[in-house]
């Protein structure tokens, strides 16, 4: 929103410089982004005469001017045809710098001395386009600078309010808080009394309103014999102070009073309304309309269109139609003050793309109460401007009254929350001082009953009014306290922690840690080839989503991961090492809410060592991702380990997959990927996948290990070989040993397989090492042997495994 200093002295008289004023401005919540000094630098422009005006010998277009400053008569060469003997101008003096970096210097232009230039209207900032040099009026003292003979030189203010202020979209608004904080009244401008010709504007016109929801208020007045014309320059330098564009009187007076009041205002040509009424309804669905901007929008049911006997002829509250645009030919003007619904011209505007300075006021919430005032205003301006004969009367049409809404404000409330102590009448004065209506609070509480205006959308509640207060009182009054508070140590949930040790045994496996969205698209099941009729996988939809592609939430971070896996090997990066230790969202029956359940998800994929001078070619195998599950497993203090071949996941193979558990405790799987599913995601390299269930590894969690000191006494290492049928796995074998009740058995190691010569078929050889140590004393051989026998002999009993 864009004031000026000039402009808000017409409404209230303070005595506050121009940085003050931005100060306090800011300090009372309208922050000034930019404050600019309009004629500032511009004294070297001064109010100059032509004293003779002639043809230049050597260009058609061009003109020697001898132009008097009151001291002297200098020289000029002017490329304009707009001026004459004895005009005032504006004579920009050499060395003057105007807007744009523009230096003024003395120069010869087709061989004829020039000491300064005769300024346009646009080179001096004042309008963004003119046809010729400014001509002054008459009277003006020589010599004189321009800024100051026009009372040109101002301050404007660009103040960026934020969407619940639309009370301050306008000078009286603005001027209304700067008379709170000088503590004077702020005054509006005087309506002009209309000159109403005989006839009667019912008798011409008339006005309906089908949908009063959408307007409640709509008001007209009828203005005959109009002279459509440029602007006084008053009127156009008053709107291009603020960023407006003059167009025409009539126009400019609507534009005029939408930065003066706030409110926006139409102006019809009425010869152009077909059957000379207005109807204010909902739009056709499908119907199409030419806006003002030439554009043609599709209209749906829900938006609100101002209609005369045959067709829309402006979407009400956001832009006028092309088919009743206020024309140089214009004779008749029909002019619109009305309220619209806040809500409807939101929607109406964000969905055609059309942010115009009407629909800007009206989906923040206008005044309903300046709908009168600001018409009849505006009337007042048109007729002075542009005459024509005002029908005796106006329209207005209130189907739907909008009550005020009252909110109390408590004393003790508001001190209680500012840090405060202001009385009571503090209090009344402070919100009276924005024109707040108040009375006493009946009951034994002291506080406030406060009726709020129309214009002030934003007070609804008590708190609402108590931010009013500090910030009428001042936000620098409000005392510096520290709040009272207790340092209370809270340790990390279970989960916390164990997540948070979770990661960094997976970095230190140098693994790296991604995150993807927790939506995903419907259609990843699918890819990943799981079930649909799975209660686990069953989808969570999202209410909202942004995409089609993000409208359920994942059950599984397996898509996530391997969008990663092919994205990056796209790029080419071929050696991975990645996890996601996230939330998955799975479906409880008969809960409306999903179970949020932590899982990591990991993957290996490309080389097993960095490139370099001593690396061997050697790739990933199931086996690296076993060792770094086994070894996080181990850093978590998890229970042993056990494997079940097959995972049972769709997405791993079948043959290369397992089951992992910890003790009796399923806590995932992990395996190879599916070749199908590497497919559909355009992988062409083996990737191993782990996905654990982090709930089931925190149950599956042993006791904290309990420390033991290194037995001082040697150990004593006995290797045996077995045969073993095929079917019999190493695993087997090794729980095998561990059953044994051997006391001093420290520790097995699996160090050799062999199948094929010497051995029979449907038959393997395992070698095994089995390392004895006592922390008590030296073992012996006989001691040693008794042990290794009695673990023999059960593998020989349990797995029919033979000593070779």
């Amino acid at each position: 929103m864009n004031v000026t200093y000039k402009w808000l002295k017409e409404f209230v008289d303070f005595d506050l410089d121009g940085d003050q004023l931005s100060h306090q401005l800011t300090m009372a919540g309208l922050e000034v982004d930019y404050m600019e000094h309009l004629g500032a630098g511009l004294d070297s422009v001064i109010v100059a005469q032509l004293d003779r005006v002639e043809a230049h010998p050597d260009a058609d277009k061009l003109t020697m001017c001898q132009v008097n400053t009151g001291t002297e008569v200098i020289p000029v060469v002017c490329g304009a045809k707009n001026h004459k003997q004895g005009d005032l101008i504006a004579l920009a003096q050499v060395g003057t710098i105007l807007p744009g970096d523009f230096k003024i210097k003395k120069s010869k232009i087709r061989g004829a001395v020039s000491q300064g230039m005769l300024c346009s209207e646009k080179e001096l900032g004042l309008a963004e386009e003119s046809e010729g040099i400014l001509i002054l009026p008459q009277g003006l003292a020589l010599g004189t600078p321009v800024f100051d003979a026009l009372g040109l030189k101002d301050i404007r203010y660009e103040i960026g309010l934020t969407p619940n202020r639309a009370d301050c979209l306008s000078v009286a608004g603005v001027a209304r808080e700067v008379a709170a904080m000088v503590g004077k009244t702020m005054t509006l401008p005087e309506v002009a009394p209309v000159d109403e010709a005989a006839e009667e504007i019912e008798k011409l016109t008339s006005v309906t309103i089908e949908d009063a929801d959408g307007c409640p208020r709509y008001m007209a007045r009828l203005i005959q014999g109009v002279k459509i014309g440029p602007s006084p320059g008053w009127l156009v330098r008053r709107l291009e102070s603020v960023g407006q564009r003059s167009i025409n009187n009539v126009v400019d007076v609507t534009n005029y009073l939408l930065m003066e009041l706030g409110h926006p205002l139409h102006a019809f040509d009425f010869g152009s309304l077909r059957g000379q009424r207005i109807i204010v309804k909902r739009a056709a669905d499908g119907e199409s309309f030419v806006t003002l901007d030439g554009q043609t929008r599709t209209l749906q049911g829900s938006d609100m269109v101002i209609c005369d006997a045959e067709g829309s002829v402006a979407l009400a509250g956001v832009m006028g139609g092309e088919n009743s645009e206020v024309e140089d030919d214009t004779v008749d003007v029909l002019l619109e003050s009305a309220y619209f619904d806040p809500i409807s011209i939101r929607r109406t505007s964000k969905r055609l793309g059309i942010h115009s300075e009407a629909s800007h006021r009206f989906e923040r919430g206008a005044d309903i109460d300046i709908v009168p005032v600001a018409l009849e205003r505006a009337t007042a301006l048109i007729q002075q401007l542009a005459g024509g004969r005002v029908a005796k009367g106006v329209i207005d049409t209130y189907p739907k009254t909008l009550e005020k809404r009252t909110v109390a404000i408590t004393v003790n409330k508001t001190n209680r929350l500012l840090g405060l102590d202001l009385t009571l009448q503090q209090i009344d004065t402070l919100l009276r001082s924005i024109e707040l209506e108040t009375t006493a609070l009946a009951g034994d509480e002291e506080g406030l009953q406060v009726v709020i205006p129309m214009s002030r959308h934003d007070l609804e509640r008590e708190v609402d009014l108590i931010e009013e207060v500090a910030r009428l009182n001042g936000y620098d009054n409000i005392p510096v306290t520290m709040p009272a508070s207790r340092v209370v140590h809270r340790r990390k949930e279970t989960q916390q922690s164990f997540v948070t040790q979770l990661r960094d045994a997976m970095v230190a496996q140098g693994a790296r840690e991604i995150i993807n969205y927790s939506f995903v698209s419907p259609t990843s099941w699918d890819k990943i080839q799981l079930k649909q009729d799975d209660l686990r996988r069953t989808n969570v939809r999202v209410l909202n989503p942004l995409t089609e592609e993000q409208s359920v939430m994942r059950t599984s971070l397996v898509p996530g991961m391997l969008e990663v896996v092919s994205r990056n090997l796209a790029y080419r990066s071929d050696d991975l090492r990645l996890f996601e230790l996230r939330p998955v969202f799975n479906v409880v029956a008969d809960q409306d809410q999903p179970c949020e359940v932590v899982n990591l998800c990991a993957i290996l994929t490309g080389r097993r060592e960095l490139e370099g001078w001593s690396q061997q070619d050697d790739t990933v195998d199931f086996f690296d991702l076993k060792g770094l599950v086994e070894v996080v497993a181990q850093q978590l203090n998890l229970s042993s380990l056990q494997v079940e071949a097959d995972a049972c996941q769709s997405y791993l193979h079948p043959g290369k997959s397992c089951r992992i558990y910890s003790g009796k405790k399923l806590i995932g799987v992990m395996g190879e990927v599916h070749p199908v599913v590497q497919d559909a995601y355009d992988i062409n390299q083996p990737v191993f996948l782990v996905e654990l269930d982090v709930p089931a590894m925190i149950a599956g969690r042993a006791q904290a290990a309990t420390f033991q000191p290194i037995s001082r006494f040697p150990d004593v290492y006995r290797d045996s070989a077995i045969l073993i049928d095929d079917e019999v796995s190493a695993d087997q074998v090794l729980k095998g040993i561990g059953s044994v009740k051997v006391k001093n058995l420290d520790d097995v190691v699996l160090f050799d397989l062999y199948s094929g010569k010497g051995i029979p078929e449907g038959k393997k050889s395992l070698a095994f090492r089995v390392r004895y140590r006592s922390t008590e004393k030296t073992l012996t051989d006989d001691e040693i042997n008794k042990m290794h026998a009695k673990i023999v002999k059960s593998l020989e009993k349990n797995l029919g495994a033979e000593l070779r």
